[in-house]
């Protein structure tokens, strides 16, 4: 029987009849047979001579024969009486599956014309196949206390016919407890469920046993059975749930054996045995159970056998997690199989001519190829191609068939040989592609060396980065194929400040990748320069070079340098001197820093950060400057300490600190003695000498007043009585001037008798001194000598007086 892939009129079907022996090569139409599988060997398919418009004898002389591909050969032809006829035994099952429709393709090639015609034969089902179950025994667990209605979903029979042969029906052997309820699926597909229609009772029967039997639609009916053991056990409150009713993964179909796919989840809130879950397959294809493991404990799914997309592209399947006590719930998974491009497509010469006289015209044909991906999708289409500056081409025919066919007319004595590439190339990522020859062998010549997107790069990196670090990436990109294209990078040899580059900086030679063989200091080395070669593998080599420059970046690295005030070696607080008669904005000192880094990390701001005394001084935010911000006052202490924040602009700011020490004082002698507030006791005991020695300074100091009150008014009793008898004696003729001091004299008389002090960090090295009467050092201005009013001093007291102090050191 012939079936016409393309419908015709019964005009149209008489004309062809009338005139198929004289235009049988017009033809374009799909022949197509039916034939039942599990036929004897040369079954006859079909009169495949007469379809072609040829008698059978035509089968020999023409070289007709059959192009099939993908799978064994199947069918043969019989050149005696022209017929199509099985090749041997044809299972439907084995080919098809359960798909619902079963088509063999293939090509019938008249090669002394070299042209294709296709052929479909349909593979008919017979009821071949029982209906089976996946076990032949299935145990369910109910608790006593189960309500009627409850439904167990129970196992799916399996028949790999189709159609009426498929399974049909369920029956459920009969029983007072249960009955069988058959729901249908989405897909149309039968789920077979035990109803619970009466209550159970243990202790009346703890097994009940049933039968499930499964029957096709075939003639004669086949069926199978299962059975069924039903345990009545005590109260078991929750049923296991699943976390999802469907599970979903897409996995490529090149996972390794042994990979864990999924997992899934079933919780049972149940105490002890009741919440104890146990995972196994249900309704799960005999050959899906073959490929895939499931763990009974964790719910782990992993494949046992390889995957194959061509084979299955979803993988379906039933997970059953039942408790202890028999309560059960089911969810679906479903496993996507990703094809990947695993298969290079294949080239097949069908059919060739190795020799062709030199006047081969234009359009002749040489050479039939069938070119097939056994992928699907993009990584299944293919193209085909021929190297271009040959005299052929290549045209394309139905089904992936190309001729190979003259473009201009072939000069022996210009080529003697050709040797034509025939490259086939499929759409996958990373496309895979085969190459196959024709006589003459023509390979790619490196002429193309690689080639760099610019003439020239640059990159940057901040200073301090870490060993190994990735610079930068060059790439070349070669034109040519094969080895030819691959590239391989290296550096020009060089040096940078006597150092060679080599101990700076390395590439990748295969991805040409540079990295940091040290760390960078923008401080020492700003930018450099070096030479990228990109060498690809041809024979013989060709290469390029590029330029490439790399800035080293500052990075704020170098806390701020204070230079002034430097810090002392010796453990001592430098001082600066503040005049209490100074006027707002009068500079004290002034800071200075410096930051070895560039740009705003190198700029520095000041701010006052502590002060004894807030608002008396301020320090320039860009200049570092200690000035007064007001006039000083008499209560403002003599020692004022500052401490100053030097901080930089970078990102994260750096800072460094400065403490200052400023004496506020109008005289030497009052910052001298105060000096001894600066120093600080190095120890308790220190500072308990340190009062002692005070309090020996305030005592002396006491006595030394007292005596001073004492001398003037014994100067002022002996003035007195000079006066009188002035007054009385008529003048004082004659009395050398040097005689007479003035008060401002007297206080300068005073002055030259001050305490000197001197206090260390270490106390017991403190002396105290009482400085001999020396004119010469009292600080005396002639203007207040001028005013005073004259006073009579003997100069004979005041050399006794001389001898009278002396000089007092403490240790």
């Amino acid at each position: 029987m012939v079936i016409r892939g393309k419908q015709l009129s019964c005009s149209e079907l008489f004309l062809l009849c009338l005139f198929l022996g004289l235009s049988w090569e017009a033809w374009a139409g799909k022949i197509r047979y039916m034939v039942p599988e599990e036929t004897d060997k040369a079954f006859f398919v079909g009169n495949i001579a007469e379809d072609l418009g040829l008698q059978p004898q035509e089968l020999t002389e023409r070289r007709v024969r059959i192009i099939s591909r993908g799978r064994s050969q199947l069918f043969a032809l019989n050149p005696r009486s022209g017929s199509l006829v099985t090749a041997g035994r044809i299972d439907r099952e084995e080919l098809c599956a359960q798909s619902v429709q079963c088509l063999v393709s293939f090509n019938i090639l008249v090669e002394d014309k070299m042209k294709l015609f296709p052929v479909e034969v349909e593979i008919i089902d017979i009821n071949d196949n029982t209906p089976q179950f996946q076990l032949e025994d299935v145990e369910f667990k109910m608790n006593e206390i189960t309500t009627p209605g409850t439904r167990i979903p129970l196992p799916l029979g399996q028949d790999l016919d189709v159609g009426m042969n498929s399974l049909q029906s369920y029956q459920l052997s009969s029983n007072p407890h249960f009955y069988l309820d058959v729901q249908q699926g989405a897909d149309g597909s039968q789920l077979p469920e035990m109803v619970l229609q009466s209550p159970l009772d243990r202790e009346e029967e703890a097994v009940h046993h049933l039968l499930l039997t499964a029957s096709d639609g075939g003639n004669p009916v086949l069926s199978g059975t299962l059975r069924i053991h039903v345990q009545v056990v005590d109260a078991n409150d929750n049923p296991p749930a699943f976390t999802q009713a469907q599970y979903h993964t897409s996995v490529p179909e090149n996972v390794p054996l042994g990979t864990r796919l999924l997992t899934v989840k079933a919780t049972d809130p149940d105490e002890g045995v009741n919440g104890e879950v146990a995972y196994s397959f249900h309704n799960i294809d005999h050959k899906i159970a073959q490929i895939f493991q499931l763990d009974s404990y964790t719910g782990e799914i992993s494949n046992k056998e390889a995957l194959d997309f061509e084979e299955y592209k979803i993988y379906s399947m039933e997970i059953q997690a039942q408790d202890g006590a028999g309560l059960m719930a089911r969810a679906k998974v479903l496993v996507k199989v990703l094809d990947i491009n695993d298969n290079a497509p294949e080239v097949t010469m069908t059919s060739v001519t190795t020799s062709v006289p030199e006047n081969f015209p234009p359009g002749a044909i040489v050479a039939l190829i069938s070119v097939h991906d056994q992928d699907s999708g993009d990584n299944g289409d293919t193209t085909c191609s021929i190297p271009g500056n040959l005299p052929f081409k290549l045209e394309k025919l139905d089904d992936n068939f190309y001729h190979l066919v003259t473009e201009r007319t072939l000069d022996r004595e210009l080529t003697s040989r050709y040797n034509i590439t025939v490259t086939a190339t499929d759409h996958g990522t990373p496309a895979l592609s085969t190459e196959t020859h024709i006589s003459l062998q023509v390979t790619d010549i490196n002429d193309n060396p690689p080639v760099f997107p610019q003439d020239s790069y640059s990159t940057f990196i901040l200073e301090n980065n870490p060993q190994g670090a990735s610079l930068f990436s060059a790439t070349a990109h070669d034109a040519d194929s094969n080895e030819n294209a691959l590239v391989t990078y290296s550096l020009v040899e060089d040096t940078i400040q006597g150092v060679p580059l080599s101990s700076y900086v390395s590439i990748n030679s295969d991805t040409g990748v540079l990295y940091a063989l040290r760390s960078f200091d923008y401080e020492q080395l700003q930018d450099f320069q070096l030479r990228v070669v990109a060498c690809d593998s041809g024979d013989p080599p060709l290469s390029s070079n590029v330029s490439l420059s790399l800035f080293v970046l500052d990075q704020n690295d170098n806390t701020p340098e204070i230079l002034y005030p430097a810090l002392p070696t010796d453990d001592s607080t430098g001082v600066e001197l503040a005049p209490r008669s100074a006027e707002p904005g009068y500079l004290v000192t002034k800071v200075v820093a410096v930051d070895r880094d560039s740009g705003q990390n190198a700029w520095l701001s000041y701010r006052l950060l502590k002060a004894s005394e807030p608002g008396l001084f301020a320090v320039g935010l860009h200049t570092g400057e200690v000035r007064t911000a007001r006039a000083l006052l008499d209560r403002d202490a003599l020692k004022q300490s500052l401490v100053v924040a030097v901080q930089d602009h970078g990102q994260p700011p750096l800072s460094a600190t400065v403490t200052l020490t400023v004496a506020v004082a109008d005289s030497i002698p009052d910052v001298l003695a105060d000096l001894g507030s600066i120093g600080t006791p190095a120890d308790p005991g220190d500072a308990d000498l340190t009062l002692y020695l005070v309090v020996a300074v305030a005592a002396v100091s006491c006595v030394f007043l007292a005596f001073v009150i004492v001398l003037l008014a014994l100067r002022l009793r002996r003035w007195h009585a000079s006066r009188v008898l002035q007054a009385s004696g008529g003048g004082l003729v004659g009395v050398p001037a040097s005689h007479f001091v003035g008060v401002d004299g007297v206080r300068a008389f005073l002055q030259t008798y001050s305490h000197e002090v001197s206090l260390t960090a270490d106390s017991r090295k403190s002396h105290l001194i009482f400085p001999q009467p020396n004119y010469a050092d009292t600080l005396i201005s002639q203007e207040s000598c001028g005013k005073s009013e004259p006073l009579l001093v003997s100069q004979d007291l005041l050399e006794d007086k001389k001898e009278t102090f002396s000089q007092v050191n403490f240790y």
